[in-house]
């Protein structure tokens, strides 16, 4: 039997997931209360179930008593029974943006701020999230980059360590993203812009991309910055980073950057077990 407990952040993405298990073939049970989920273990757990892949939705804000949920959890993996869970996270000012937007009252919070609900959550699930099996940041992902994502551990079932990777192009003239981890600077290298039959082409076409890698420094830049992930990937995943975004910029995020956030992004993506996304943020902005 596969048992998989879904929780996380309220506004990260649980319902979508719990959806996405549905259709791979999980029987999805959603916001049970922690008192009868160790007795609903027992029933699924029976020679005679029908059931072997299970999702179990545990949602903060059906039960008063969450911060037991680690607990129960633990008590039901020492009766031999697997229990994953996969933790759903998101920035708080994400999930704040998202619950307004959608003029939801937080559930922690229902006579105070969003704010505050936000970070009562996050206190309350600190623990079950340290002991979560996989843990995913839906603060940049697309629907399809999550399914994905799930398709990864709980159909194809490959290894996988919770460090999602986002190779991101972008223009310094429109500033460095706020959510860089590492900031590589590809100015150094001649640029597109000034050849005419190439300047309204961007990185994805092929005459910029053999343009570009066309000479040494981009294919040696490519060469130090991949040894250089190779080394600091496996320690991030070891020190519990669930998010690495490699920002990668040009003048105006169009050419060179493009390019080279190309070339990383297909020599990292079959290299770890690890999600890995790719985004060019400043590809479709009209240079002035």
């Amino acid at each position: 039997m596969r048992f998989v407990v879904v929780t996380g952040m309220s506004g990260s993405g649980k319902t979508t997931a719990m959806k996405m298990l549905e259709d791979a073939g999980f029987y999805c049970v959603d916001n049970l209360p922690l008192l009868l989920v160790e007795k609903f273990v027992e029933m699924l757990a029976e020679p005679e179930s029908e059931f072997n892949k299970i999702a179990l939705g545990l949602d903060v804000r059906a039960d008063i008593h969450f911060e037991e949920a680690s607990d129960i959890l633990k008590s039901i993996k020492e009766s031999g029974i697997p229990v994953e869970i996969l933790f759903l996270d998101s920035d708080d000012q994400i999930l704040i943006n998202r619950y307004k937007e959608t003029r939801r009252v937080h559930p922690l919070a229902p006579d105070g701020h969003v704010e505050d609900g936000v970070q009562k959550e996050r206190q309350i699930l600190e623990e079950i999230r340290k002991n979560a099996d996989y843990v995913l940041d839906t603060t940049n992902l697309l629907t399809r980059e999550l399914k994905l994502e799930l398709d990864r551990i709980f159909v194809k079932n490959e290894a996988y360590n919770s460090l999602m990777i986002t190779v991101m192009s972008f223009g310094f003239k429109y500033g460095i993203p706020t959510d860089a981890d590492l900031v590589l600077d590809v100015r150094f290298l001649p640029n597109p812009y000034y050849i005419d039959e190439l300047r309204a082409k961007t990185g994805n076409d092929k005459e910029i991309q053999d343009y570009v890698m066309s000479f040494p420094e981009a294919n040696e830049f490519l060469d130090k910055l991949t040894d250089m992930l190779e080394f600091l990937i496996p320690n991030y995943v070891k020190e519990g980073k669930n998010r690495l975004v490699i920002a990668i910029g040009c003048t105006g995020g169009k050419h060179r950057s493009v390019t080279l956030a190309n070339a990383l992004y297909n020599r990292l993506k079959d290299r770890g077990n690890y999600g890995i996304k790719l985004e060019h943020k400043d590809i479709d902005k009209k240079r002035g």
